[in-house]
């Protein structure tokens, strides 16, 4: 049994971004995945797309022209052409890895580790249906922005998955989701200020207080979007972690989304903000 709220007492977790890729593994596949659980990852970050026939598999939407050097995007190919695609690595060669299936992500997974399903209002029926055929639900992690129309799907659909909600600057629901008939858990806290609540640890002990958690998201998309005030991997890697990761720690944050896991745990442990 995965219980956020057991494994984030008295620990900072730390979710990889995509898995863990470089060299000849692209991102979200089973190698990155294994790769961030063999350097210590308590939750795997993914993304799921659809083809024509309705087939999940775990691909970032949009980014085909990136990844599969493709103009056309899953959502339009059928399932032979998406099996025909294969991934890019960091040089943009061609790899030997196709586009993994959310069932064998799935199946890959299971019993390991907390799953962070991204896109999950984009298909939101198709995932549920997926994680409860395998048997799955204590693993899934769902978010959405915090929007009334998502808490009556989710009472609906999915009250026993894990579910948090993206507040941006500031935290508007948190209070009134943890009296709604849901397995609420708390938000990820996007923001481009220090003048935001969610940097500072008063909002954090409120939190903690009402039995929520906190998740800092301290991946750099691009330089001009910023999050978490700019105490992101890029100055905890080039410069300075102690205004990085241990910023976001220090504030009270219970997880930690980046893109270098290995290095981010590292620190952590060192800090003691990992028992």
């Amino acid at each position: 049994m995965f219980d956020l709220r057991e494994m984030a007492n008295g620990k900072v977790l730390v979710s990889a971004h995509r898995g863990s890729w470089m060299g000849n593994i692209p991102c979200n596949t089973i190698p990155a995945f294994n790769a961030a659980l063999a350097e210590g990852a308590d939750i795997i970050e993914l993304d799921i797309s659809r083809s024509t026939e309705g087939t999940l598999y775990v691909f970032h939407p949009g980014t085909e022209p990136h990844f599969l050097k493709s103009q056309k995007l899953i959502a339009d190919m059928s399932d032979a052409e998406v099996e025909e695609m294969r991934l890019v690595n960091v040089d943009g060669a061609a790899t030997q890895y196709p586009v993994p299936l959310f069932d064998d992500v799935l199946e890959e997974l299971k019993g390991r580790c907390v799953i962070n399903i991204d896109k999950f209002p984009m298909f939101p029926e198709d995932i549920v249906s997926t994680v409860r055929r395998h048997g799955m639900v204590d693993q899934a992690l769902v978010k959405t922005d915090q929007e009334e129309k998502y808490y009556s799907m989710m009472e609906t659909l999915a009250p026993d998955f894990a579910y948090m909600t993206f507040a941006k600057d500031n935290d508007r629901d948190s209070e009134m989701l943890v009296k709604r008939k849901l397995n609420y858990l708390g938000t990820e806290a996007l923001f481009k200020t220090e003048e935001s609540e969610f940097a500072h640890a008063d909002y954090h002990g409120k939190m903690h207080k009402l039995g929520l958690l906190t998740w800092a998201n301290s991946i750099v998309f691009n330089y001009k979007t910023i999050h978490s005030a700019g105490h992101n991997d890029d100055l905890s890697i080039s410069c300075d972690p102690d205004q990085g990761w241990g910023y976001l720690a220090g504030l009270g944050y219970d997880m930690i989304q980046t893109d270098w896991v290995v290095q981010c745990i590292r620190y952590l442990h060192e800090k003691g903000y990992r028992g």
